[in-house]
């Protein structure tokens, strides 16, 4: 079982924290700047399917003895006009760097974390399409 508490700060903004230790701020408020004071619920929910299957696509290529030097990963969503506003599309692109990197593997990664090992995708999966695609960039 995990666990995550959070306590309300003011207007719409909480505060996190896991059972690690770490902490962030999750709010729909901006300052008077117009700044955002935390990440907005979906947007960490975006960053959790982002991590989620990066963490398992540099792990796949490192076993494949893939030489990836860098990977971002981009998580897109569109969101229905209606409430509650769920995603109605969601798009990861992955930009691989690396020597001599095989697409067939990276293809193999994605698709192992899309259908495996990403906890993230495999529940949101259920409600909204997930579109995969990537670039490999030579170092």
């Amino acid at each position: 079982m995990e666990t995550v508490n959070l306590n309300w700060q003011d207007g719409l903004t909480f505060a996190g924290k896991a059972e690690s230790g770490i902490t962030l701020t999750a709010s729909n408020d901006q300052d008077e700047m117009g700044k955002a004071q935390g990440f907005k619920p979906l947007e960490l929910l975006a960053l959790g399917v982002g991590a989620c299957t990066g963490m398992d696509v540099v792990s796949i290529l490192q076993k494949k003895r893939q030489q990836v030097s860098a990977l971002e990963v981009k998580v897109t969503t569109e969101r229905a006009e209606l409430h509650p506003r769920v995603w109605t599309e969601v798009k990861v692109h992955y930009t691989i760097t690396g020597k001599d990197i095989d697409p067939a593997a990276v293809e193999r990664a994605i698709f192992l974390s899309a259908e495996k090992y990403c906890a993230s995708q495999n529940m949101i999966k259920i409600t909204v399409e997930i579109q995969h695609e990537y670039k490999i960039i030579e170092a």
